[in-house]
């Protein structure tokens, strides 16, 4: 018979517009469980019944599921009680027999296994970081849109004969930008007016010209670019007033922040992004290993039967892994740098790919560390990392020390002489 931790706890199957809410009442002498359910809607006056029903029969642990975005106004509400220690779980520890499956037996399901506490609870932040991470997410997919339309803009380029970004290293930089105005502003190219806009740095200013020269821009194609430049400029001053949001409301955490950004290849940016998805209690991951595997930065396990599969990293931390792998890009770059020096050993024998997922599980071992001892970055071998070809000090040999070597290695030493000077 299963052990119940819990004896008086609730399970919630979370729907679009239906909560079924079961609570499970279990006499601790016979260790009968009593049910009682009942249904709730998801509009807010009825969410606040869900709470108030929870506390009229004392149930103050509750959990459910975290189906899409549904799971967050129930937690939102129920939140407000103090008592109330509410565990959110992934679907795929509560899916149902299948055949047996209905809204009610399934939040019987969640409230049987959360009973005997079989389930693994997720990580959530408190109500600060999840709404500074809200931000640093909404500012990733703004970055994804301009991306997208940057990656259309190059194509509209390409299909016009416009072979600018063979050129030019950026084609959306100050040169690319100007040059590219005054061609969709003209039917035909000037060049002279062209020869002006180009950034005295550039190199190449010949085949810029050259670039432009034959090129035949279409009345649609040049509608789209317009379209395009209009909506990157758009994008552009959306990304930077989130940033300015995000740094007013990083500012309690700032010491944090900086704490961090002692490691190679992490800003400042980088590093709101990093703790606003792991948070600033470490506590919450039993190890770094855990964190670790939470991120998606870690070999999986897949073997039965003495064969061993693939162990690819899972695809967790899709928000959180981009970012350690751009700082993991970043710190490899530094000259000298201790992480560029671990990677270069690693990239020996394992290729680039995974050679930088495993710099950027080290970063993350190291926040982990540095966050929960307040300890500063310095691994246990960065010294031998700093100076990888200490200087060997020079011996002064002299006639004495020359013939005890000798003579260790087996020469008589009995007839040498000394020649006069």
């Amino acid at each position: 018979m299963l052990k119940i931790h819990r004896f008086n706890c609730a399970g919630l199957d979370v729907h679009k517009n239906l909560i079924v809410a079961t609570i499970g009442i279990t006499d601790k002498k016979t260790h009968v469980t009593e049910y009682i359910q009942q249904d709730f809607s998801s509009l807010n006056f009825d969410l606040y019944n869900l709470k108030n029903w929870l506390i009229q029969y004392d149930c103050f642990d509750v959990c459910m599921e975290s189906t899409g975005k549904y799971w967050i106004p129930v937690f939102n509400v129920l939140e407000t009680e103090p008592k109330m220690n509410i565990v959110l779980v992934h679907p795929k520890y509560v899916k149902a027999i299948k055949g047996k499956k209905t809204d009610k037996k399934d939040s019987k399901w969640i409230c049987d296994l959360f009973k005997h506490d079989l389930l693994k609870s997720s990580f959530i932040p408190p109500k600060d970081i999840r709404e500074l991470r809200d931000l640093s997410r909404y500012r990733f997919k703004l970055i994804c849109m301009r991306t997208s339309e940057r990656n259309r803009y190059q194509n509209s380029m390409t299909v016009s004969n416009i072979a600018l970004a063979s050129v030019v290293s950026d084609p959306f930089g100050k040169t690319a930008k100007a040059i590219m105005n005054e061609v969709l502003s003209t039917e035909a190219i000037d060049e002279a007016k062209i020869t002006k806009l180009i950034h005295g740095s550039c190199r190449n200013k010949d085949k810029i010209i050259e670039s432009l020269k034959n090129s035949k821009i279409e009345p649609d194609q040049r509608f789209k670019m317009t379209e395009i430049q209009s909506h990157m400029n758009e994008l552009d001053k959306h990304i930077e007033a989130v940033e300015i949001e995000i740094i007013k409301r990083a500012s309690r955490y700032f010491d944090n922040f900086i704490h961090i950004t002692e490691i190679d290849g992490i800003q400042l940016m980088s590093a709101i992004l990093i703790i606003s998805e792991i948070g600033v209690d470490m506590t919450q991951f039993e190890t770094d290993k855990q964190l670790c595997c939470w991120a998606g930065v870690s070999p999986a396990n897949n073997e039965s039967a003495g064969k061993k599969r693939s162990v690819r990293i899972s695809k967790a931390g899709q928000y959180l892994k981009p970012v350690l792998v751009q700082c993991a890009l970043a710190a490899i770059r530094k000259k000298n740098s201790y992480f560029g020096q671990k990677y270069t050993r690693i990239k020996k024998r394992r290729g680039h790919k995974k050679a930088i997922i495993a710099i950027a599980r080290m970063m993350l071992v190291s926040i982990y560390h540095m966050i929960l001892t307040g300890e500063k970055f310095n691994p246990s071998d960065y010294e031998s990392f700093k100076d990888p070809k200490p200087q060997r000090e020079k011996n002064n040999y002299t006639v004495e020390t020359a013939l005890a070597f000798l003579k260790s290695q087996g020469f008589d030493v009995s007839s040498i002489q000394e020649i006069p000077k």
